[in-house]
């Protein structure tokens, strides 16, 4: 049944108590659902500044090239162990074979640089001075060399050589040897196919080296003084 206005009648409205009898209230359903509303936002909302939240999960960055610094995969690789940029090689050991050497050998290595460098025993004793100068490398380079010589096949050739270039050669070598930059520019131009002779005017150059700076303080040094005393002792001895 309609009215005038053609509006419902006003007894067939529920009454307002009716409504909300047996149910929460209009204000406390709505104060619920605000709650509900703020508990699903808020993490949702704390996570947009943050990379790789949101819906592809904390660990998303791992199957992409992402840079977040807080991804958990970004420090495994960085924890990824790195190799050393230059491990310098020494083919020689501590010493070379040699029978003792006799007071006649060891006086006659006052006579001439030549005299000491022909014989090992003269070579490692006149190393082992070497090494308490810190510049033992100057030796090794110039045995490598000798030993470079020998050698007839082509990739044993190269081999060597390159070995011999970073270990002694290159500046990023802690047991570089010191050249002039004509002998370096002379390697550097032939190392693309070298010869057992392409060392040979740095190999020169270390041994003038030897011969002029650390030659005469071994002359005057306790390593060499003391092997010449005992072994003059036991001549007399004998």
């Amino acid at each position: 049944m309609r009215t005038a206005n053609g509006g419902e009648p006003a007894g067939d409205s529920p009454p307002a108590s009716t409504v909300d009898r047996g149910s929460p209230m209009g204000s406390e359903r709505s104060e619920m659902r605000k709650r509900q509303t703020s508990t699903v936002q808020e993490p949702l909302g704390s996570g947009l500044g943050q990379p790789g939240a949101g819906s592809r999960g904390s660990n998303a960055c791992c199957f992409c090239w992402c840079c977040c610094c807080s991804c958990s995969c970004l420090t495994v690789r960085n924890q990824r162990p790195t190799a050393t940029a230059h491990e310098v090689r020494t083919d020689f050991p501590i010493c070379e074979e040699s029978a003792t050497p006799t007071l006649e050998e060891v006086s006659a290595w006052a006579q001439s640089f030549d005299n000491l460098m022909i014989t090992p025993a003269g070579r490692n004793a006149f190393r082992e001075f070497l090494r308490t100068e810190f510049s033992e490398e100057n030796m090794l380079f110039w045995l490598a060399c000798e030993e470079l010589k020998k050698e007839a096949n082509k990739s044993m050739i190269e081999e060597k050589a390159r070995i011999i270039y970073e270990d002694y050669i290159s500046i990023l070598s802690p047991k570089e040897v010191s050249l002039d930059s004509r002998v370096r520019e002379i390697i550097n131009r032939n190392m693309g196919e070298p010869s057992p002779h392409i060392f040979d005017d740095a190999q020169l150059q270390i041994y003038t080296l030897m011969h002029r700076d650390s030659y005469p303080r071994f002359m005057n040094s306790a390593v060499y003084k003391d092997l010449l005393q005992s072994l003059a002792e036991k001549s007399a001895e004998a």
